[in-house]
């Protein structure tokens, strides 16, 4: 089974980062509203990053770490720039980047067109 986080753009341009283990169902829910809380007043939603996951529990962990960092740093994420990534990991604690290599950037070699982007 595949497990995925996942980063939407919603109406208001804001980003919201979740993890599923049914990637489409999930969107099509977002883009319905029937999940509630924040994307349910932000709609339409629109998938704009998204790589899978060998466990649950690595999902989980990615979108934590994805929900604190800086919108800028989530951007360079999603264009792949690591080195950008990098940089503003060491430029500021303040964005939750932590001192060790991340979830992601391990997984990143692993990824099979999990990654979607406008």
């Amino acid at each position: 089974m595949s497990f995925w986080v996942y980063i939407l753009r919603c109406a208001d341009s804001s980003y919201y980062t979740g993890h599923t283990d049914n990637l489409e169902q999930r969107i099509a829910q977002h883009q319905q509203g029937l999940c509630g809380g924040y994307t349910a007043s932000r709609i339409p939603v629109e998938l704009i990053f998204s790589q899978d996951c060998t466990t649950r529990e690595e999902a989980l962990a990615a979108e934590q770490q994805i929900k604190g960092w800086s919108r800028k740093k989530k951007e360079a994420m999603m264009r792949g720039d690591w080195a950008e990534v990098s940089r503003l990991a060491k430029g500021t604690q303040q964005d939750g980047a932590p001192n060790h290599p991340s979830t992601l950037r391990q997984a990143q070699g692993r990824r099979s067109s999990g990654r979607t982007e406008e």
